[in-house]
C-alpha cells in the first residue's frame, strides 16, 4: 500500500503539486508544504473512520464506486462546484463536523504561515483526490513503488521544503512475506457483523455481505502484507473466533499511514482536534 502522501504526489500523473500551486496561486514549495500539513489530519480521519463499522462501510463504498477516480486523474475537476460538493461529503465522513475542518485549517496555517482560507478551500480538493487515489490503488491501477520522489531532483527539493517545517517523507519498510490468511468475507462478518450489528441496528443485516465493493477490497487485502501473528496468550474474555483485532487495527493504520514523519507536537495537536470533537459529541444535551 502506498502511504497517503506518496499517493497524493502521483495524482494527475505526478502533477499534483503544480495543480495545487496554480489553483491557489502558491509557489510549488508552498503547495507542497500545504498538502503535507493536511496529511496528518486525513490520516487520522481515515483511521478513526475504520473504528466505526457503519461509517467505514460508507467510506469504502464511496471509494469503490469509482466516482472519485476522475479527481485523481484530473485535479481541475476537484475545484468545480461538483468537486467541492463531493469533497465536502468526504470531509463530513472523515472529520464529522465543519468545526473540525476549520480547526484543522487553523492548525495547518499556524504551522506553515499559509492562510487558513486557502486550507479551507484545499481540503475538499484533497479529499476528492485521495479518495480517487484509494480507488485506483484498490483496483490495481497505481504502481506499488516506495516513495516516487526519493531519488529525483524534485524529490530532493521537496524533502528539503518539508524538513523546513519539521516534516520528512518516511522510508518505507520492505514488505513482509506473511499474508493475512482469513477469507475477507468471514473476517468482515466477524469484525462488523453478528453481535454488533444486531445490538445497534437490529433491522439491518451485515453491511458487508453481497456488497459490490467487497471483491475489490478483498483483492487488495490478498496482496497486503500483515505482521506475523504474535504468540497466543490465554484470553481474559472470549474473543471472536479466528480474528485478531489487533492485526486488523494495524492493517488499517498501515493502509492510511500519512507517509510523513511529523513533529510530535503538531501530530498531537491534530489528534486533540478530533478528541475534543468526540468529547463534545458525548456530552449529554
Amino acid at each position: 500500500m502506498l502511504p497517503l502522501f506518496d499517493m497524493m504526489m502521483q495524482a494527475q500523473n505526478g502533477a499534483a503539486t503544480e495543480a495545487m500551486a496554480k489553483q491557489f496561486n502558491l509557489a510549488q514549495e508552498q503547495a507542497t508544504k500545504a498538502m503535507a500539513a493536511l496529511m496528518p489530519a486525513f490520516s487520522s480521519g481515515f483511521k478513526r473512520s475504520a473504528t466505526d463499522p457503519y461509517n467505514f462501510v460508507g467510506v469504502m463504498q464511496d471509494i469503490s464506486s469509482g466516482n472519485y477516480a476522475k479527481y485523481f486523474e484530473d485535479m481541475t475537476k476537484a475545484f468545480t462546484p461538483e468537486g467541492i460538493a463531493d469533497g465536502n461529503a468526504v470531509l463530513g465522513r472523515l472529520f464529522g463536523s465543519k468545526d473540525v475542518s476549520r480547526a484543522i485549517a487553523v492548525q495547518a496555517a499556524q504551522m506553515t504561515g499559509i492562510g487558513q482560507e486557502i486550507y479551507k478551500r484545499m481540503l475538499p480538493a484533497m479529499a476528492d483526490t485521495l479518495m480517487g487515489g484509494l480507488f485506483k490503488e484498490t483496483s490495481g491501477q497505481i504502481p506499488q513503488m516506495a516513495n516516487p520522489f526519493l531519488n529525483t531532483d524534485m524529490g530532493e527539493m521537496m524533502q528539503g521544503w518539508l524538513r523546513s517545517i519539521g516534516f520528512a517523507p518516511k522510508q518505507q519498510p520492505t514488505p513482509q512475506a506473511s499474508i493475512f490468511d482469513n477469507p475477507f468475507t468471514q473476517a468482515m462478518e466477524l469484525m462488523f457483523g453478528a453481535d454488533s450489528v444486531k445490538r445497534e441496528k437490529p433491522a439491518q443485516t451485515n453491511p458487508f455481505l453481497d456488497n459490490p465493493f467487497a471483491k475489490a477490497f478483498q483483492d487488495m487485502m490478498k496482496n497486503f502484507p500483515m505482521p506475523a501473528e504474535p504468540p497466543k496468550e490465554e484470553p481474559k474474555a472470549k474473543p471472536a473466533p479466528g480474528i485478531d483485532m489487533a492485526a486488523y487495527t494495524e492493517m488499517f493504520n498501515a493502509m492510511f499511514d500519512s507517509g510523513l514523519e511529523v513533529q510530535k507536537s503538531y501530530q498531537k495537536n491534530m489528534e486533540t482536534i478530533f478528541d475534543n470533537y468526540l468529547k463534545a459529541q458525548d456530552k449529554p444535551a
